[in-house]
């Protein structure tokens, strides 16, 4: 199981009210799981846009089985479930689909997706956003807070979609670059590039959390091992523009100075895994991680322009 740590923000707790009743209507019905229940708009529209074209199950009633003991969990808000699975449809099923092509969407997505309400909390200062497990299955966390997402209640803005990626897209990238490493691994070279400098939970603390570009790692999450570092640099070069990166490989264009073995600059780092990144995924999965993050970006735009209605069930 591969975590995304991050570190804890001001979070206000979502409580999700559950009701039990016999109407019909979707609001109205509990999203815990029970032995038998009457199929609603949103399991039909799930039905036609996740099972009949992906095999893929989504699912968003609470099951105890699919959840982690060793964190306190809750169910995800029905509406909050319904805009999530609008937005995985959107911004990562259906950009796959136009890059590589329906088929590999259908062989390497996983098979499942399950929601949970709230991140799953550390004692260490972190988070859990999402996991992936085994190639079949990726967790999302926190969806009760997708509306204080993208209302901008949180320290990121929807003004370019960066509070939606910092808690979920990117996540959903990340956790799908694991599963793809799962089927056919990189190259141990990318490994090498930075081998010394992978310090695992220490990331969370000083000096790491400020010195990680200089280090080569594109975020202080990436420090934790190499496989991280891979997901990272997959996700956050698909869900930004190419001036963001630039901005951060500036940045990162200086020598960590208290590692007297780093003699290149955290930038010439970076660039060289990405180019073992960019290989990987051209010549193992035919994808252009530059046709990737421009159908990604473009598709954003549009999600923030509010050109797709996010809660439509019609079929």
């Amino acid at each position: 199981m591969n975590n995304i740590l991050k570190y804890i923000l001001p979070v206000v707790a979502v409580l999700c009210a559950l009701t039990s009743c016999d109407s019909d209507e979707i609001k109205e019905q509990s999203i815990i799981t029970v032995d038998s229940y009457t199929q609603n708009d949103f399991d039909k529209w799930l039905e036609a846009n996740f099972i009949n074209p992906y095999n893929i199950s989504f699912k968003y009633r609470y099951e105890e089985i699919e959840s982690d003991y060793n964190y306190y969990t809750i169910p995800s808000k029905l509406e909050d479930a319904i805009v999530m699975a609008h937005l995985l449809k959107y911004l990562c099923v259906e950009t796959y689909n136009e890059v590589a092509g329906v088929d590999f969407t259908r062989a390497n997505f996983p098979k499942m997706f399950y929601l949970i309400g709230t991140w799953e909390f550390r004692n260490n200062g972190s988070f859990i956003l999402g996991t992936a497990e085994g190639g079949k299955k990726i967790l999302l966390s926190g969806i009760n807070h997708l509306s204080d997402v993208m209302d901008g209640t949180y320290d990121r803005t929807m003004d370019e979609a960066e509070g939606l990626n910092f808690y979920y897209i990117k996540t959903i990238h990340h956790e799908f670059t694991h599963i793809l490493n799962q089927t056919r691994d990189y190259p141990t070279s990318f490994q090498q590039i930075t081998g010394s400098g992978y310090v695992s939970d220490s990331q969370f603390s000083e000096p790491y959390v400020s010195v990680y570009l200089s280090r080569g790692f594109i975020t202080a999450y990436a420090q934790t091992d190499h496989r991280e570092d891979f997901a990272e640099m997959v996700s956050e070069y698909v869900t930004h523009t190419a001036d963001w990166w630039e901005a951060q490989m500036q940045a990162a264009d200086t020598t960590y100075s208290e590692d007297p073995n780093q003699s290149q600059t955290g930038r010439v780092l970076i660039e060289q895994k990405l180019d073992i990144v960019r290989n990987y995924m051209w010549d193992t999965w035919q994808i252009d991680i530059d046709q990737l993050r421009d159908c990604i970006l473009r598709r954003q735009a549009n999600v923030v322009a509010g050109k797709v209605d996010l809660t439509d069930l019609s079929l």
